[in-house]
């Protein structure tokens, strides 16, 4: 049987997204979810899926994704010895519980209240990557204690309730404490493994037996955008790997300074349109 024109373009549209997604995974060592949840709210609405459940399947298709993503990329840069595993440890049970509580506090909370918060923090932070100044910087050196492992909380929390991987926040609270970028976007690509596995089953648990989702899907989660998406994002995230290690750390700074602005645009546009 042909398939419609539309239905191919879209497929064509969500493999090629998947695999920038992998490698802006890879440089980054972001999860990718600032790309693929707007690529997927369009393709569902084009499939005529109910505005209801149109968000819900797109975040959490894109933290299904991730998976995959964030395990090749972080295996990636582990390999060049680039990930603070102290570090990564030291997050481990404070992300995961902030991740939970956000999926808790998502039903009441405004999407709007924590979009502009990462706006603001990631605006000041891709102003001092690009302007190289680290007068901006809180500090030379993470914090310890209860403060960093607060830090790995709140990592969880809004990635959570903005349906993102968490590279972007991990990357701006290590930066913004004296942390070289390499190792910055090198240990951020754990913190997406870290994020990503409870996320998506929290999102399969909220979306199972609701009305209105496609065929394909399980609970939040759409098996067809996850087979179109998860193939080209794991080929190009070790491409993305390689090209982050090959950058100075100055192109590298510039790079993700870039990269963050346009994410802000992305959450600017989403609080505009409302």
């Amino acid at each position: 049987m042909e398939l419609p024109p539309d239905i191919l373009l879209l497929g064509a549209i969500m493999l090629l997204s998947g695999a920038l997604t992998g490698i802006l995974a890879g440089v980054f060592g972001v999860g990718g979810g600032a790309l693929m949840v707007p690529v997927l709210y369009e393709v569902f609405g084009v499939m005529d899926i109910p505005d209801t459940v149109r968000m819900p399947l797109a975040v959490g298709t894109s933290l299904a994704v991730i998976i995959p993503t964030s395990i090749r990329s972080y295996r990636g840069h582990l390999a060049r010895g680039a990930v603070d595993t102290d570090l990564l440890r030291a997050w481990a049970v404070p992300i995961i519980a902030g991740v939970l509580i956000g999926a808790l506090i998502a039903r009441y909370a405004s999407p709007v209240v924590m979009q502009a918060v990462f706006v603001v923090v990631a605006g000041v932070n891709a102003l001092k990557l690009i302007s190289g100044t680290t007068r901006l910087n809180f500090a030379t050196e993470m914090p310890q204690g209860l403060i960093l492992r607060a830090y790995g909380g709140l990592i969880g929390l809004l990635s959570s309730l903005m349906g993102i991987g968490g590279g972007q926040i991990a990357n701006i609270i290590m930066t913004l404490h004296g942390r070289g970028i390499h190792q910055a976007v090198a240990t951020s690509a754990g913190i997406g493994v870290l994020i990503s596995v409870p996320g998506a089953i929290g999102y399969v648990l909220a979306g199972w037996g609701q009305a209105d989702l496609p065929a394909d899907a399980i609970g939040f989660v759409s098996l067809l955008g996850l087979a179109l998406f998860a193939p080209t994002t794991v080929l190009t995230a070790n491409l993305g790997v390689k090209l982050a290690h090959s950058l100075s750390r100055r192109k590298l700074e510039l790079a993700f300074g870039i990269f963050l602005l346009l994410v802000c645009a992305r959450f600017l546009w989403a609080i505009v349109a409302g």
